[in-house]
């Protein structure tokens, strides 16, 4: 497999240790910082991409993808442009964000999530 990080089939990973790649958050996207964000695609399931995300401390605003998400660790506040009730994670959250939604992240510990997008 060219994907270092794949999930084979009857396999399991523990996805608090999952090594990912970092990189930083788009200067466009920043609010304070500086704020890294860490990826490993550990493989797909009827369309849907599933991995490990991660980010550090910080402000930043994005536009979601549909996603379907598990915290595994730290804490953060996501909040909605459209004024909906913001969403307060920590390790167990389970969460629906809606394609197109725009929303702040506000990281105070580092979060660590599985998603399925």
């Amino acid at each position: 497999m060219s994907n270092p990080f794949a999930l084979l089939a009857n396999h399991c990973v523990d996805a608090t240790r999952v090594a990912l790649e970092y990189r930083d958050v788009a200067a466009d996207q920043l609010i304070s910082g500086p704020a890294r964000v860490g990826t490993a695609e550990l493989g797909s399931l009827h369309g849907c991409s599933i991995g490990v995300w991660e980010m550090s401390p910080s402000v930043t605003t994005d536009v979601e993808v549909d996603e379907f998400f598990v915290v595994l660790a730290g804490s953060a506040t996501v909040s909605f442009a459209d004024g909906s009730p913001a969403l307060q994670l920590q390790a167990g959250s389970v969460g629906h964000l809606a394609a197109g939604t725009a929303t702040t992240w506000t990281v105070s510990e580092t979060l660590r999530k599985i998603y399925i997008a």
